[in-house]
């Protein structure tokens, strides 16, 4: 009988994805390799924890289910929380950014200073600038300024993230001129926290990072995988990497898996099998820019 792993989820690297299993291993992802793997008839998938602590009693949870927890490990997970808006007394330094995912969808955010641009990695961010660095209600007031004086959101679904990814414009600078004009609408605006410092605006592109520019850019998706089922499989190239998703070009073309719908699942290599789980199919506008989701 084959090994099964759980898998922990995706995480970014300098070096680029990698996906990390239950235990400490890791599979460091990189294009043009084959990710294939099925779930073995029977399998259930059951809650991840909360915090590093296991599911006191295993429950079982949705496969449509992104994080992958029971609602009582998910309420104890965001108890804790800098997303949550649950922590106000961490002493770390935190910087504001915004980030780009495709006309008209900009965010702004904060993240701890100490990772760097992994959250905007791990988000999918095509493109982002840091706005400003400080203590973290600093931050957060800043975040609030602007949804509340210039419209900006601070969340983005990743259906809409998709849904643009492989129609995105050609350069750089492109890519980043929406940002860099909301960069100074932002710096202009009174009310700053005096203890948060601003930073000029400095363009960082994620595009050949997650390949989806030049010729080699990945085809557009026809679907996303909707939820991994038991006894279902995929396979399929990978042609591109953005956030949690893996573009895999299968028999069916180029499908977009949400690898945080892995966790949970006991999974077992796969060969040459089939495309057999749900995707859920994108419908094409007529500019060939992929419109909203049956």
């Amino acid at each position: 009988m084959a090994q099964a792993w759980k898998c922990a989820g995706l995480r970014w690297t300098g070096e680029g994805p990698v996906l990390t299993w239950a235990g400490g291993r890791s599979s460091a992802l990189a294009r043009g390799r084959r990710v294939a793997f099925a779930v073995a008839e029977g399998g259930v998938r059951t809650c991840v924890g909360a915090r590093g602590n296991a599911c006191p009693v295993r429950a079982a949870v949705p496969g449509r289910s992104t994080g992958a927890r029971c609602e009582e490990c998910a309420r104890l997970d965001r108890a804790h929380s800098v997303a949550a808006d649950t922590i106000a007394d961490d002493p770390r330094p935190y910087r504001v950014y915004l980030a780009w995912f495709g006309p008209g969808l900009v965010k702004v955010g904060i993240t701890a200073q100490a990772r760097g641009p992994a959250r905007l990695l791990e988000q999918g961010a095509v493109c982002f600038s840091w706005l400003g660095r400080g203590p973290l209600m600093a931050a957060r007031r800043t975040e609030e300024l602007l949804r509340a004086a210039l419209g900006v959101p601070d969340r983005i679904p990743y259906a809409h993230k998709r849904a643009v990814r492989t129609a995105l414009p050609g350069t750089g600078a492109e890519r980043s001129a929406e940002i860099a004009e909301l960069h100074a609408r932002a710096v202009a605006l009174g009310g700053w926290p005096e203890s948060l410092t601003p930073e000029p605006f400095r363009g960082v592109d994620h595009a050949g990072v997650f390949g989806i520019e030049g010729p080699d850019r990945c085809p557009a998706a026809v679907g996303e995988v909707a939820e991994l089922v038991a006894g279902g499989a995929i396979g399929g190239a990978l042609v591109a990497a953005a956030g949690p998703d893996l573009h895999l070009a299968t028999e069916r073309g180029v499908v977009v898996l949400d690898t945080r719908l892995m966790t949970g699942w006991e999974l077992v290599s796969a060969g040459g099998e089939p495309c057999a789980v749900p995707v859920r199919e994108y419908r094409e506008a007529a500019a060939g820019v992929q419109d909203e989701l049956f």
